[in-house]
């Protein structure tokens, strides 16, 4: 949350903006990898199933890259192999690949086909549920009900972070958009079979637990059906005034006409429709704000808006504010003990470092991004790194670094004024060197 008006975000899309990932593995080498594994195989020989195998690697490749594709040619191959010993894990990759094509159909053929295998698959069962209240056939609401039921049992289970691993900050928020999400989708679901009252109720819920624009608008959605419209407009109010990063220009019209549209159903004119906007933005900015200073006591970095904003927590548990270091050149190295490159990068920074040692106007810090900070310590031990540690706690996601090493270096004023994804080890010295000079040489 960068301010009391800030979006309430979603979890993927604090995932996105938090985390730093690994280099990701092709699909197709994963989905071979998991081939070989022992399996009850069907009785047939070991040519068919060697030509079998060919030809699913052959349509593979035809995919290339697309994710749709690829989830399609395995369709196209276990609709002509149903009984293909590695069913389960072909489906588990076309489930995977649906998920990242985003095509609802599919992830709902596959994905129901995985979670019949695996109850627990979280992603799959929010996937699921939302997709299958694409439609509003009972038979469709009554699976989504089942699975988001589920959702929401698995998320009121997720007792905390496991200690040395993600902020409880973090932690509380995912759990917080996850309950709140399963809650909007059993609501459609009973709405969807009839039961307005009860669809209500979970709404409210749903907005209790995260209050989202999703869940402003399918309270107001359900309070209409029950004909209770003048308090349906004042919840689709607030769906309007809370910021939404899922909402499309075309949803947004849509609001926008429903509130006409029911304002006028209600027997109320223009001039109290604007009344209930602005009450709806004084009610939305403060959950907002108190959202934030919720959030804010768990994670101090929650609100940051600039680096300088940010605090970082030192592998001792000391505190490092960044707005200390105004006036100096900070060079932040992003690391993580899984990444070769970073170890093999170590002695070329200690060279950098040493140009510099003279300067008290030049910072060096060592920024670790494991999820799981328990290791890091005994790592430094074990690789003997005389490094002054600090975890990343939020920086790396506000600056967008989505691999590592990365190295990005401030001016003087705390702005980002360079930055080097990877390093070219023949000339990395001189370049983070000449860099770091030319920056001292600023006012």
């Amino acid at each position: 949350m960068k301010s009391g008006r800030g979006p309430l975000r979603t979890a993927d899309e604090r995932r996105l903006s938090r985390r730093v990932t690994q280099p990701s593995v092709g699909l197709g080498v994963l989905l071979f990898a998991g081939l070989v594994a022992a399996q009850q195989r069907p009785p047939v020989s070991e040519e068919q199933e060697k030509a079998q195998q060919q030809e699913l690697q052959a349509a593979l490749a035809d995919a290339g890259s697309s994710q749709l594709d690829f989830a399609r040619a395995i369709e196209r191959h276990l609709e002509k192999y149903p009984l293909s010993a590695q069913r389960a894990e072909l489906e588990r990759a076309a489930a995977r690949a649906a998920v990242e094509a985003r095509d609802p159909d599919l992830i709902v053929r596959f994905g129901e086909r995985v979670l019949a295998r695996e109850p627990q698959n979280i992603e799959l069962l929010e996937r699921v549920s939302r997709y299958l209240l694409n439609s509003s056939e009972a038979p469709e609401s009554k699976r989504a009900l089942d699975y988001a039921s589920r959702l929401e049992n698995l998320a009121d289970g997720m007792g905390g972070p496991a200690e040395g691993s993600r902020s409880a900050a973090r932690f509380a928020e995912e759990k917080a958009i996850l309950v709140g999400k399963s809650r909007v989708y059993q609501a459609r679901g009973q709405g969807n079979l009839g039961k307005f009252a009860e669809a209500e109720a979970m709404a409210r819920k749903s907005y209790a637990a995260f209050p989202s624009a999703e869940s402003a608008r399918e309270i107001a959605r359900w309070m209409e059906r029950q004909e209770k419209t003048g308090e349906a407009v004042a919840y689709l109010a607030d769906a309007f005034m809370i910021p939404d990063p899922n909402a499309t220009p075309e949803d947004r019209r849509k609001d926008r006409t429903r509130l006409a549209e029911w304002t006028k159903k209600a027997g109320r004119d223009d001039a109290w429709l604007g009344r209930e906007l602005l009450a709806a933005y004084d009610r939305t900015a403060a959950q907002v704000d108190e959202y934030r200073e919720r959030i804010q006591k768990l994670d101090p970095n929650a609100a940051a808006n600039a680096v300088k904003e940010f605090t970082l927590t030192g592998i001792g548990g000391d505190r490092l504010a960044m707005a200390s270091l105004a006036g100096k050149v900070v060079v932040l190295d992003f690391w993580a003990t899984w990444c070769g490159p970073c170890r093999a990068q170590q002695p070329l920074y200690e060279q950098v470092q040493a140009r510099f040692k003279t300067r008290d106007d030049v910072v060096f810090l060592n920024v670790n991004t494991d999820e799981n900070r328990a290791i890091v310590k005994p790592f430094l031990d074990r690789e003997k790194w005389n490094k002054n540690v600090y975890f990343e706690d939020g920086l790396a996601g506000f600056l967008r670094v989505s691999s590592i090493p990365t190295t990005v270096i401030l001016n003087r004023k705390g702005d980002v004024a360079s930055r080097m994804n990877g390093y070219v080890p023949d000339r990395f010295v001189e370049v983070l060197g000449d860099r770091v000079e030319q920056l001292l040489g600023e006012k």
